[in-house]
Formats: structure tokens, C-alpha cells, sequence
């Protein structure tokens, strides 16, 4: 089972909870009281998760214990060469470029298999998701939001820009103008803007967070896996505005492997 081919004592150095019931795995970023502030330790950890994954997980909920879903960079790698073992932004930038490349190369895999179409990636999030927290709940495909959440994308105001993945998906949720809005002012982003926006899917009362959660987990989980997957990925090639004959002709061969598999099950016998 992927919970315990993950190693623990990983997991407890990235302050990351990972269970599995069935079809569902959830994510939890455990360091409440640093209001679940990320490390590369963490990353690691998100990576080390993807990798392990099975097939037979369908949905992955990321959540944060706590108020917040996370508050963004352990403020530790602004000051310190290393956190516990992991290259902060001092020790970053005394690198070889490429080996610094490599590194957050190996930072942003953590966020990166959460938008690959093996299963489908929800963001369940209430408090502030700050900076690499906005990036982390971008990753996923959809995102359920409590009203007291809120979003800020503070790394320009701080000297750095968004490196983790969060670009892509901002500018394709809310347009080129209002993407450069967000991250050059470092401005607040509340629930019912983010919804308005596009940003989110939803926005519930948060005593109905965990329960609106659960229900659109189990909704996406319904499909066979194998639609459910090619559907994801026609969806994010869309996304990238290709050729209309081409999507025609990928959806096409992505219908007839559905076909395919759907006749080869066997309650069609």
C-alpha cells in the first residue's frame, strides 16, 4: 500500500499526512502551529506521494490541518543556508546554476503529478493559501474553498517570482491582465472574488468544507478510471488552445481505447 511505501520519517520531516481508503487518498499538510508553512522537506515528501501512488487511487484531496491551508515558505530559507538538512535561498544561490536548477527542478515534481490525468486533484482549502500554498492548490484540477479562504501570490513582493508551477495554471484561470495583477501587486484574493473569477469552484460555509469535499470526490470518482483519464487529458490539451483538428483526432483515438476497454470489461460478457 502507498501509505507505507512512503517513508515516515520523510513524511514527518515535510509536516505531510497521507491516508488511503479506497479510491481516495488525502494529503494533509500537519504543521498547524506554523500554519502548515512549506520546506523542501515537504515538497519532497508530495513528490515521494505521486511516485507512490497506486492505480487504484482515483482522487487525491490536499488539505491543511488547522486555520490555513498554508501560509507559503517557512520564512527559515529567507535567512538560513540550510532548513534541517534542506538548501534554503542562501545556500540556493551560492550554487553552480545548473545543480541550483536541479534542485528546484526536483521542488516543483512535488507539485507538478498533481496535474497529470492518472486521477483527478482536489484542493480542499479554508485560512490562507499564500504564496507556495496558492501555487499548491493551482496545482490541483479543482478546488473547493471554505468562505474564509483567501489567496495571495506574495513572492514578487518578496524579491522572487511564483517557481513551483503557479503560473501556468493562474494565467489560464483568469487571463494574462489580471494573473499580472495578482502577482505584481501581491494583493488578497478572497473566496467570493476567486470565485467570480474562476479561480475556484466552489465556495461553502466552513462547517460544509470537509462534507462538500467528500461529495465532489466521490461524484469524480464515479467514471471508470480508464474515461476518466482520457477525459482529463483531452480537457488539459484543450486547455493549450491546439489545432481544432487535432483535438478532434485525439478525441477520436481516445474514444476508441475507451471503446476498447469498455467492450474488453468483463460485465460486458
Amino acid at each position: 500500500m502507498a501509505e507505507s511505501m512512503v517513508d515516515a520519517d520523510l513524511l514527518d520531516r515535510g509536516g505531510v499526512g497521507l491516508t488511503i481508503r479506497g479510491r481516495r487518498a488525502t494529503i494533509t499538510l500537519d504543521r498547524p502551529d506554523k500554519l502548515n508553512a512549506q520546506t523542501p522537506h515537504t515538497w519532497q515528501a508530495l513528490r515521494e506521494i505521486g511516485r507512490c501512488l497506486g492505480a487504484e487511487v482515483q482522487v487525491v484531496v490536499l488539505r491543511g490541518a488547522g486555520r490555513a491551508f498554508s501560509a507559503g515558505l517557512d520564512r527559515r530559507l529567507f535567512t538560513a543556508a540550510e532548513v534541517e538538512g534542506a538548501p534554503g535561498l542562501v545556500s540556493l544561490a551560492q550554487r553552480p546554476t545548473e545543480q541550483a536548477d536541479a534542485e528546484i527542478a526536483g521542488f516543483q515534481q512535488g507539485f507538478s503529478w498533481l496535474r497529470e490525468p492518472d486521477r483527478v486533484t482536489i484542493a480542499s482549502v479554508r485560512g490562507h493559501a499564500v504564496g507556495a500554498g496558492f501555487q499548491l492548490a493551482l496545482a490541483c484540477d479543482l478546488r473547493v474553498v471554505a468562505a474564509d479562504a483567501s489567496f495571495r501570490m506574495a513572492e514578487v513582493g518578496l524579491g522572487l517570482v511564483p517557481d513551483l508551477g503557479g503560473t501556468l495554471p493562474l494565467v489560464k484561470a483568469v487571463g494574462y491582465a489580471r494573473a499580472v495583477e495578482i502577482c505584481l501587486t501581491g494583493r488578497e484574493v478572497r473566496a467570493d472574488e476567486a470565485l467570480r473569477l474562476g479561480l475556484v469552484n466552489s465556495v461553502v460555509e466552513l462547517d460544509r468544507l470537509d462534507a462538500a469535499t467528500d461529495e465532489l470526490a466521490e461524484a469524480v470518482a464515479q467514471p471508470p478510471p480508464g474515461a476518466a483519464r482520457e477525459a482529463l487529458a483531452l480537457l488539459a490539451q484543450a486547455d493549450e488552445a491546439v489545432d481544432p483538428e487535432q483535438q478532434l483526432a485525439a478525441e477520436r483515438a481516445a474514444q476508441l481505447r475507451c471503446i476498447a476497454e469498455l467492450v474488453a470489461r468483463p460485465d460486458q460478457e
